[in-house]
């Protein structure tokens, strides 16, 4: 039995980054990015104005002043002449600087009467320009490997560039293994469940960019474990959920080593979710990496976020590294943890984390209701309300 951070290590060693590949600018939301971006213009191409008012220059603008008014500039419909002594122009957000004009005065400060205004007792010190490529210059760069997210899509979109370089998505095949599972508006048996964990999984796998297989239920006998396999060929992480233990039913781990998986490793010190283990299948299978679930509904889901959401990430090119974890005050005492990581879970509020009352691992209303799972490393000892905990949050 290995630690979590172990197992993580092992398991970044089996995701090296999968190829690219080129999309439009509106389908990179979400998306990793594998090559920089350029900018091909300044952002803003010109000197603009930050404010509504009057562009004039700069140290003419004193209380009592007036100036003739020359014209206009506007968003996208620039003043094409030449400020001089005296002179003002009418000017507007974003709306380029006339030549020879320094400064805005804001429209709230100036009195107009015709052609002329003149200028308020509450003069501010402006002056409301914003300077030609004050956000990017031509030849910026935004930088690889990165998650690009709506605030990235905007300003890919300023800095020109209608298409990128990103990862390819992962194929995941999802293999979902029991005789005692259903799948949803299915009439189970007395003795059967619902196949939960595989939804659970593929919305999980598709928030961290995957591309999700979803196999037909794998009962728990090799002939029907092997052709399931068959069909998670090409793809490139294979997960499987339950069979993983060392039952007669579990059935997984020797029907993958007999298809030519090179396990490695098995049992992660950790609850819920030591029966984990990992890989990479035979040729075969197209040397597809391997993850194997624990089969308990909220084991499966724990085990998702902390291993291969950290996963998905790696082989979409970003740097591999534990899912991110926040930290925040423990609202109610806790015992000393035993001697594998736990991770519990708890209401989170803005007062803090609280644990909930149970910790089976059966229990995925539980899991619904959480907004984190408190993570107490191995031999913890125990934590008092108000104490600062760090947690995963879901």
């Amino acid at each position: 039995m290995i630690s979590v951070d172990e197992a993580l290590a092992q398991l970044f060693a089996l995701a090296q980054p999968l190829g690219t590949e080129e999309v439009p600018l509106r389908e990179a939301a979400g998306r990793v990015l594998r090559e920089d971006a350029v900018a091909r213009r300044d952002q803003p191409p010109f000197a603009g104005s930050a404010m509504d008012g009057y562009a004039l220059i700069a140290e003419e603008a004193v209380v009592g002043a007036s100036f003739e008014v020359i014209g206009e500039s506007a968003a996208g419909h620039r003043f094409d002449g030449t400020v001089s002594a005296g002179q003002a122009v009418r000017i507007f957000t974003g709306a380029p600087i006339p030549d020879g004009a320094t400064r805005v005065v804001l429209q709230e400060d100036v009195t107009r009467e015709g052609d002329r205004i003149t200028l308020g007792e509450r003069l501010d010190t402006g002056p409301h320009i914003r300077a030609a490529g004050i956000d990017f210059r031509a030849g910026d760069r935004l930088t690889a490997p990165r998650l690009l997210r709506p605030a990235d899509v905007a300003l890919l979109a300023a800095m020109n560039a209608p298409r990128l370089t990103v990862s390819r998505r992962p194929e995941v095949a999802l293999i979902s293994t029991g005789d005692e599972l259903v799948l949803p508006g299915e009439d189970p048996g007395p003795d059967q469940i619902i196949a939960s964990n595989t939804f659970g999984l593929e919305a999980l796998f598709r928030a961290h960019g995957a591309t999700v297989r979803l196999l037909p239920l794998a009962r728990d006998s090799r002939a029907s474990l092997e052709a399931t396999f068959a069909l998670a060929s090409g793809a490139d992480l294979v997960v499987t959920i339950g069979g993983a233990s060392v039952g007669d039913h579990d059935l997984v781990g020797r029907v993958a080593a007999d298809l030519g998986m090179e396990q490695s490793f098995y049992k992660v010190a950790m609850r819920p979710g030591k029966p984990l283990m990992a890989g990479r299948m035979g040729a075969e299978m197209g040397g597809a990496m391997m993850i194997g679930l624990p089969g308990n509904p909220v084991s499966a889901m724990v085990c998702g976020h902390v291993f291969v959401a950290p996963v998905l990430r790696a082989l979409q090119g970003l740097p591999p590294a534990p899912a991110p974890l926040a930290r925040a005050p423990l609202l109610e005492d806790l015992p000393a943890n035993g001697p594998r990581a736990h991770y519990m879970r708890a209401l989170l509020s803005p007062e803090g984390l609280r644990p909930a009352g149970s910790q089976d691992s059966s229990l995925l209303s539980l899991l619904s209701e959480a907004g984190a799972l408190i993570m107490r490393p191995p031999e913890a000892p125990a934590a008092r309300a108000g104490e600062i905990l760090p947690y995963l949050p879901l």
